[in-house]
């Protein structure tokens, strides 16, 4: 007869859960740090070496790595937005889209780094057409953000779902944030860079690498100002001493306008607005000084501008005073604003308010 063999007694397995009870206030501070550091370093602030957030650095990278570039047909930019959702950034496709779309935009970016076919929007504040409609690729410039990458020149990291890998920071054979800015709201942190003139910014650069004493002052000599890609005229320039010194201030713009004229009538024209300004805010600004006859003399407002560039035409009276209504329509419109900059990037793992020459040697 057969002995039965015993049962094997399966043991339970107590879990004991333990909670502490803390103070919301405490909690809550210690909550939110973790909370802002994340926002501040991975989406809002830029990188003061390569210039770009994480977004765009994906964006960049992730076009590079499908082979989109200035040299091979255009991809649609719903392809774009997938691949650098499913790989690298899952945070949705819209803000992946207007970042996209942003890079591409000759008034909102000095050097745009992306070639763009399809409506990606306009100054006037139009929003770009859907991503199944529009078509991109990587251009020239940014092509020399990503030359390289593949020879072990940045480090490389992990991604959000640890499958593959995607660089800290792009090489960026050119100073891109110097070039072409940045903004950002993070979570108590904001950040406004101007653009400026690559040419200079180069020329800077290299008296700053054969010459290690330079100073402030003589990077001044080649960087004059800020260069705009919606033009204007910096006519209050008190505050560039204090933007490059200390990495704030503000500077006054306003438009640049002309006065032409013929037997029976005169006009002003415009053609270029401050940075940052929307076209159409600003004819509805000037149609309200049209029909309320708020100043003696304009007859007629118009927008004639075009593919070429900004056109807005203000029609006068023969005998009216040119010098009066400029002043006038420039004191109670958006053709004249200020641009407050505050250089902030991450350098060192966080964020820093960083001077012309922190921002030459951080590149």
């Amino acid at each position: 007869m057969s002995k039965r063999k015993p049962k094997k007694q399966t043991e339970e397995q107590v879990i004991t859960e333990t909670i502490i009870e803390l103070p919301m206030d405490e909690i809550m501070g210690d909550r939110f740090g973790n909370y802002s550091k994340y926002v501040i370093q991975n989406r809002a602030i830029p990188d003061a070496r390569d210039g770009l957030k994480p977004v765009q650095r994906r964006i960049i990278y992730a076009m590079h790595d499908e082979g989109n570039t200035f040299n091979k047909p255009m991809k649609k930019c719903a392809h774009t937005v997938g691949a650098v959702m499913g790989k690298y950034h899952p945070h949705g496709d819209t803000s992946i889209y207007d970042a996209l779309a942003r890079m591409s935009q000759e008034w909102s970016m000095r050097y745009p780094l992306i070639d763009f076919q399809g409506n990606n929007g306009s100054i006037d504040g139009d929003e770009p057409a859907a991503y199944r409609y529009t078509e991109s690729r990587l251009n020239e410039l940014s092509n020399e953000l990503v030359l390289d990458i593949n020879k072990k020149t940045v480090n490389m990291n992990l991604t959000f779902d640890d499958t593959s890998f995607e660089p800290e920071v792009l090489p960026s054979r050119f100073p891109n944030l110097l070039v072409n800015g940045s903004q950002g709201i993070a979570v108590g942190v904001a950040t406004e860079i101007p653009p400026h003139n690559l040419r200079e910014v180069v020329d800077a650069i290299i008296h700053r690498i054969t010459y290690k004493r330079s100073t402030i002052e003589d990077m001044r000599k080649y960087i004059l100002g800020p260069d705009f890609p919606t033009g204007g005229v910096i006519y209050k320039g008190e505050g560039l001493d204090s933007i490059y010194e200390t990495g704030r201030g503000r500077v006054e713009m306003e438009a640049l306008a002309t006065i032409e004229s013929d037997r029976t009538s005169q006009r002003i024209v415009i053609t270029e607005v401050p940075y940052q300004s929307n076209k159409s805010q600003i004819l509805r600004e000037l149609g309200v000084i049209e029909q309320n006859r708020n100043v003696d003399g304009v007859v007629e407002v118009r927008d004639e501008s075009d593919r070429n560039g900004i056109r807005i035409v203000i029609e006068l009276k023969k005998e009216a005073n040119t010098d009066v209504i400029l002043e006038y329509i420039f004191s109670k419109t958006r053709l004249r604003a200020g641009y407050n900059a505050n250089i902030v990037a991450i350098a060192d793992n966080r964020p820093k308010t960083l001077n012309i020459l922190d921002l030459i040697d951080a590149y």
